[in-house]
């Protein structure tokens, strides 16, 4: 698109905004769905570890010392790193499972802006397989 200014006569050369507007456009998105997946994973990983750091306390809280087998003192210090490193496992294996829904209702825009990317994502590999073809 080109326009000519009435006092010089120049013509000036516009930039395709559809294009830039596309481009903005994909470049924020992709933005907001890396800022949704931080917020995702931070989320999952203090529900996870809240929640299974509560489970092992409460656990170890029901069961008594043995009469053998003890660890004394140094047990006693060490038990709560132990849980905590448990704690950090079991989130990361299996903390998603439970923490999503939760997710899902603190967080309705990331969670949609997670969502929509998860099924483009899905939608872009299953083109790539349309384009096989069998011999």
């Amino acid at each position: 698109m080109q326009i000519a200014t009435p006092s010089t006569h120049a013509s000036y050369e516009l930039p395709q905004v559809p294009a830039a507007a596309e481009s903005l456009r994909s470049a924020s998105t992709s933005k907001s769905v890396e800022n949704a997946q931080q917020v995702h994973d931070a989320f999952t990983k203090f529900v996870g570890e809240t929640f299974f750091g509560q489970m092992m306390k409460s656990m170890r809280s029901t069961v008594e010392k043995p009469a053998y087998f003890h660890g004394g003192r140094g047990e006693e210090v060490f038990q709560s790193q132990l849980d905590q490193q448990l704690a950090q496992e079991f989130a990361q294996q299996s903390g998603d499972r439970f923490a999503e829904p939760i997710f899902e209702h603190q967080f309705p825009e990331h969670a949609r802006v997670l969502r929509e990317a998860r099924e483009a994502a899905q939608a872009a590999s299953l083109e790539d397989l349309n384009g096989l073809r069998r011999y």
